[in-house]
């Protein structure tokens, strides 16, 4: 493995929006199959992965399939022929997280573990290099220091997340959902009960917090901290959200592209694709949906990571509203609101609205709906109408880079091109050379009319000109010439590099732990037996397979409401507290402060079980 080239992985919830990813600079995409994504709502067919993969392939980057949910003993055959199509569609890779795909024999692809494995520690880590994967995506939840120690006993790639949405359980190992209504992430359905309203209570029934969205955390946004997480030995840096609009993906994957590409050119590191991406607007993170940023567990525990004041997109804070009457209000930054944005503002309640801005004059905003503003309310422009439009208008395009030669020779001129995929090309004008009158202007002339590459797939990377002397050339004639370069350029290309291909070695090396809990996602006797055989002697059965949750942690979490309302109580034994649904449900808060960590059981005294 090469440690100095860094990938910048982008999401794609479609073919559109996956060559929206590519163009903006992405080194690599991943994007559901037709089933067994963690994403059900975004699955794609075959023939739109298969042009996917084509268009990322020209610019030597790649296309990961998800195909990460757990499969049943039913589906388990399905699933391994679709990884077989998606191999021969041009899959550089399967993202998966069931084991018992391994174990049911699958074509050369190289296989990339899921985060829903817990891949958290370097035994965990080790263990899957040895199975045969050619990378690990890590729990979300790592300190630096944590990778740095997976990074020092492994050699396999090290894929993390830097941006995005982040799951409040450890490593998106969830059953909330799944208690609640049948809806597992698992299996691709998550119905997001992290980002609901709670009432916090403690064991006497005095509650604490009301009507907040408690378990709702920020976003993630490690852009700041690209050249910590490279040192430390990540290879891979993943963009969340493949239900994300290109909008979004647009703005994120060029705005980590300039930060990744500072990288390289500061610390010496290597790109992992070709071309350059040409945006066409000037990318913002604070634009795009957001709950507010963290860097999580980057440093340790963080106090201030959670949403809970709304699980939507708040917007980039403007100032507090003065003058509120009649449908408008005053505002200091009024300036910066346009007829068609969006604002946001806590009304009176503590509810988040919003409105859609209807003119701008004199330092007063009007707008659709101004119901529970006061003077003193806080505005937030969460859709900037012209930011948006220089998105959809900016028409990224990558280029590759393009270096030329011009020369004379005794029967007329030749030009010489080259570009990074290895092609090379000469074309000659023959004929009669033309002293130039005026020197320089014709210099000038052959500079300006080769360099003009217009709307083609190239940039001008250096343009060298070895003539005897200054000649004139009709501009039509080095027009020509410039066109007949790049045609024969393009029929002299080298063909594409192979995929890699890893045939996997049926191995019996001990996993860490020889028991493994229902959250270890053991639906099918594929899986079971792969684990037996690397000497695994007791499996609980995954949830979604049956398996009893009475007692059991639906949710188990690093983020802790005791730390973040303030409670902590710095290592020592604490009580339990509860949370309350809108829906009646109660829930058991235990904390395991020596490991600092939340659980969330289930509460059948709530409803006299």
């Amino acid at each position: 493995m090469d440690n100095k080239k860094l990938e910048l992985l982008a999401p794609a919830k479609d073919l559109r929006t996956g060559m929206d990813a590519i163009d903006c600079g992405a080194d690599a995409v991943y994007i559901g199959a037709e089933r067994f994504g963690a994403r059900v709502s975004a699955g794609n067919s075959m023939q739109d992965i298969e042009k996917l993969a084509k268009y990322a392939h020209r610019y030597r980057a790649k296309l990961y399939a998800a195909m990460n949910t757990i499969v049943s003993d039913e589906e388990l055959p399905r699933a391994r022929r679709m990884v077989q199509q998606l191999w021969d569609c041009g899959a550089d890779a399967a993202i998966i997280q069931d084991l018992g795909l391994v174990e049911a024999g699958l074509p050369p692809i190289p296989l990339i573990a899921s985060t829903q494995m817990d891949n958290s520690t370097p035994e965990k880590v080790l263990f899957l290099e040895k199975a045969g994967f050619k990378r690990v995506i890590l729990a979300r939840e790592l300190t630096l220091e944590q990778i740095k120690a997976i990074r020092a006993k492994t050699a396999v790639e090290l894929e993390y997340f830097v941006h995005g949405a982040l799951c409040v359980s450890c490593s998106g190992r969830c059953y909330l959902s799944y208690f609640i209504g049948g809806r597992s992430g698992n299996r691709g359905e998550c119905a997001q009960p992290c980002r609901k309203l709670y009432t916090l209570k403690d064991g006497a029934g005095e509650t604490i917090s009301s009507g907040k969205h408690l378990l709702s955390l920020k976003d993630l946004n490690l852009s700041r901290r690209l050249g910590n997480l490279a040192a430390a030995g990540i290879t891979s840096f993943k963009i969340e959200g493949r239900l994300k609009d290109r909008d979004y993906v647009r703005n994120v994957t060029a705005a980590y592209r300039r930060e990744i590409d500072k990288l390289i050119e500061k610390k010496g590191y290597e790109r992992a694709s070709i071309g350059k991406s040409f945006a066409g607007f000037e990318p913002d993170l604070n634009k795009t949906f957001n709950r507010g940023y963290t860097e999580y567990f980057l440093d340790g525990n963080p106090v201030n990571v959670a949403s809970p004041d709304t699980p939507k997109f708040v917007g980039e804070a403007l100032g507090p509203a003065t003058e509120v009457k009649n449908g408008s209000f005053r505002l200091r930054e009024a300036a910066k609101l346009h007829p068609g944005d969006g604002i946001s503002y806590f009304d009176r309640h503590g509810v988040l609205a919003g409105s859609l801005v209807n003119g701008v004059l004199d330092g007063r905003v009007r707008a659709d709906n101004l119901k529970g503003m006061d003077n003193g309310t806080q505005i937030y422009r969460n859709l900037d109408k012209h930011f948006l439009r220089s998105i959809e208008l900016g028409a990224p395009k990558r280029r590759f880079a393009l270096r030329m030669e011009f020369s004379d020779y005794s029967g007329g001129f030749e030009l010489k091109v080259s570009d990074e995929r290895g092609g090379e090309a000469a074309v000659k004008l023959r004929g009669v050379k033309n002293k130039a009158e005026k020197p320089e202007q014709a210099l000038e002339t052959i500079k300006k009319q080769l360099s003009k590459l217009g709307e083609t797939d190239y940039y001008l990377a250096g343009l060298e000109l070895k003539l005897s002397k200054p000649y004139f050339i009709p501009v039509g004639a080095l027009n020509d010439l410039r066109r007949d370069a790049l045609a024969a350029l393009e029929n002299a290309l080298p063909p594409l590099p192979e995929r890699e291909q890893v045939k996997l070695e049926r191995t019996s090396h001990p996993y860490p732990e020889e028991s493994l809990p229902f959250s270890a996602n053991v639906f099918n006797a594929a899986a079971a037996a792969f684990y037996r055989r690397h000497g695994v002697k007791e499996i609980a059965m995954a949830a979604e397979g049956g398996a009893d949750l009475a007692g059991k942690p639906l949710m188990t979490t690093k983020f802790c409401l005791r730390r973040q309302l303030g409670l902590c109580k710095k290592g020592r034994d604490v009580e339990p507290l509860f949370l309350e649904d809108a829906e009646g449900r109660r829930f058991k808060l235990e904390f395991d402060c020596a490991r600092c960590e939340m659980k969330v059981y289930f509460d059948k005294k709530a409803v006299g079980e």
